[in-house]
Parts: structure tokens; sequence; C-alpha cells
């Protein structure tokens, strides 16, 4: 399989810091947290949205980080993607996650990109499953062979 890209989506539940009330102090820190880790910042923005929270997007040459803050609901998402096939987005999210310090924590990892012989975007593995209906039919033709070769062999 080849892999273009590691993606990680984090959820933070309960966060008790209360790093959420200043923006532009939340997209600074967010940034030196990043610039530790080796990577270069292109471009960031953040801007407050209608409903009260915070979007802040972050674009580096290995990919970018998005994050959402929802100071009412003490709830945070992010998700960041890099652009490389042995990359380790959990260590970035790591610092991210003792800035907020959630109380817990959903995290989903996706490997992004197969361009091997299924180009077509198929699932390598197929499942069949067949409606009841059917199976009730091949039983019920099962049974009236058995009885047409117990009838035969007594005709023998």
């Amino acid at each position: 399989m080849n892999i273009i890209a590691r993606h990680i989506t984090v959820d933070m539940y309960k966060c008790k810091n209360s790093c959420f009330d200043d923006m532009y102090a939340l997209q600074t820190t967010i940034k030196s947290m990043l610039m530790e880790s080796n990577l270069e910042i292109l471009s960031s923005t953040s801007q407050m949205m209608p409903d009260e929270h915070i979007a802040i997007v972050l674009l580096f040459n290995e990919g970018h980080i998005t994050v959402h803050a929802f100071p009412e609901l003490q709830y945070v998402s992010a998700d960041a993607f890099l652009c490389e096939e042995n990359a380790a987005p959990e260590q970035v999210f790591s610092s991210i996650k003792k800035l907020f310090k959630p109380e817990k924590t959903k995290t989903t990892i996706l490997k992004r990109g197969d361009f091997g012989k299924n180009t077509d975007m198929k699932p390598k593995t197929k499942t069949k499953v067949a409606p009841l209906r059917r199976i009730h039919n091949t039983g019920s033709k099962v049974i009236k062979m058995l009885a047409k070769s117990k009838e035969d062999n007594k005709n023998e």
C-alpha cells in the first residue's frame, strides 16, 4: 500500500485550561509548540466564529493543523494532516493535549492514499450477505433433492 500521508483527529473533552480566553495567545502558543516539533509554518490564521468558537488553521510544508476550541463547552476538536509516509502526528498532538488538559480524549489515526492496483478506490475485501429468503429457498431445494434421492434409491 502506498501511504502518502497520515491524518489524526483528536476530540478533547472537559478541557481544564483557561487558554480559550485569548484567541491570539492561543494561536501563538500552538505555533510555538509546532516550531518545537521542527515544523516550518508557512501561514496561520485564527477566527472567532459566529457561534463563539475559535478556529485556528496552520499550514506548513508537511501538511496542516486545524484547531476548533469551544470555550463554553470546554471542548476542542483538532486534526493534523502530515504529508509523509512515516509521519507521527500523534507526537505533534501530545503537547497540544498538555496545553488543553482534557479529562478525556478520542483519537483517530488514518493512513491516507493508496495508489496501488486498486486505484478505483474500491474496498480490497468484499463481504457477501445473502438475503434470508435466498437461504430459505436454497434450504428447501436441498430438502427436495434429498427427498428425490431417497425416492430414487427406493425404486432401484
